[in-house]
């Protein structure tokens, strides 16, 4: 008999896990749409801030792979929770309570240190378990929590508490969000956390895995179409990023408040929860090449302009959703990067691999630089045109390293 795991592709060894990545992520985007806002009225630099912060997300995400291999998945997310918890308890109860702000730094630095450690090791723990067969909808349903508890449940329960509770209490709510998540995904989860698929080989140092880690560098230098498909998937989700610094201040002159602004961003990326798994699909009808050109780079780059000019065109709540929806919509046009650039490669698809999670977590430090280093020299419209630029940029990257038939 056919059961929900098996149609879904959800592994139910992990379910648990799941549930907790979801619940944890809540937590994690509680402040995302609304505390660059909320800093920049207090006189402070939102922009270095969340800059500081893109730094430590790309390193914890550069290492958790490693760090998992090295002393064990379960070990590693629960490191990543006590990192964040001592990130975040600091972030709220020394640097908003007295708006300190070298302590608002360092903080907001620890707690973007932990979160990946917590959800990106988790993507270890499913190719431990999963067979190869069903891994690709195993890690779809990854990406499906992480976005849906960062982007969406997170950016309205953190919208709906500010208001409610005030900014400090809501801070503090989100490591009950992150303990709950803690307790399903390492205790009430009892998957196994050793790798099912090792077979005879021999565990791997420590050392040899930082070999490893290195090798990812290495790979870049040897083969530079894996360093340009990095490069690509920094720049497709770098509005992202950048989009969280500055459109809840440019919409502020729009009269879209922090709660409109909530339900945008939450509501946009439910489309993007759905057209990640659309996208797999036609990548491997039409080609991951083309979909990534197209859709990917040539959609973001009319879509991000039409999402930034929609208040300009028709001030209409509806409508800038709408336009936004399209860009998170495209956004997902390059899923197929994740398999176009492991296939550039006959060997070394790990380190492959973790060229594309070190491009993941830089985006998170590229996209706030970009703001601030750019926002008074060419304004909130010179910095969405560069985005632009940065998208048809990333189109002619791929259409050079994608194979013809691809």
């Amino acid at each position: 008999m056919t059961t929900f795991y098996d149609k879904t592709g959800l592994p139910k060894s992990l379910a648990w896990g799941f549930i907790g990545v979801l619940i944890f992520m809540m937590g994690d985007g509680i402040e995302q749409t609304w505390l660059s806002r909320y800093i920049a009225s207090q006189g402070l630099d939102h922009e270095v801030l969340f800059t500081v912060y893109g730094i430590s997300v790309a390193l914890s995400a550069w290492f958790s792979g490693v760090i998992a291999e090295t002393i064990g998945v379960r070990r590693t997310m629960l490191l990543g929770y006590l990192v964040y918890l001592v990130g975040m308890a600091g972030f709220a109860g020394i640097g908003m309570m007295g708006l300190n702000y070298p302590v608002l730094l360092v903080t907001y630095a620890i707690k973007g240190l932990g979160y990946p450690l917590f959800a990106y090791t988790f993507i270890v723990w499913i190719a431990y378990r999963v067979d190869k067969s069903r891994l690709s909808s195993a890690q779809g349903w990854f990406w499906f929590v992480f976005t849906g508890g960062l982007n969406v449940l997170g950016a309205y329960y953190g919208a709906y508490a500010m208001e409610r509770i005030g900014v400090v209490p809501t801070l503090w709510s989100s490591l009950v969000f992150a303990s709950v998540g803690a307790v399903l995904a390492l205790w009430v989860n009892k998957c196994d956390d050793r790798n099912l698929f090792v077979g005879a080989e021999r565990p791997s140092s420590g050392t040899s895995k930082f070999r490893e880690l290195l090798s990812g560098l290495a790979i870049m230098k040897r083969e530079p179409k894996v360093l340009v498909g990095g490069i690509v998937r920094v720049i497709n989700t770098t509005s992202q990023f950048a989009f969280v610094v500055f459109m809840p201040l440019y919409l502020k002159d729009y009269g879209i408040g922090d709660t409109q602004w909530a339900s945008i961003w939450g509501s946009i990326f439910l489309f993007n929860i759905l057209f990640n798994l659309i996208f797999g699909i036609v990548g491997d009808h039409i080609g991951w090449g083309r979909t990534i050109v197209w859709f990917g780079g040539v959609g973001c780059a009319v879509s991000v302009l039409l999402f930034f000019y929609a208040p300009v065109i028709c001030n209409n709540f509806w409508f800038i959703l709408a336009c936004g929806a399209l860009w998170c919509i495209m956004l997902a046009g390059y899923v197929p990067l994740s398999a176009l650039v492991p296939s550039l490669v006959d060997k070394d698809k790990g380190a492959a691999v973790s060229v594309l999670n070190l491009g993941a977590g830089l985006a998170a430090f590229v996209g706030p630089l970009i703001v601030a280093l750019f926002r008074n020299a060419i304004g909130y419209v010179g910095i969405v045109w560069f985005m632009a630029g940065l998208y048809i940029l990333s189109a002619v990257m791929t259409y050079c390293i994608a194979p013809r038939n691809r």
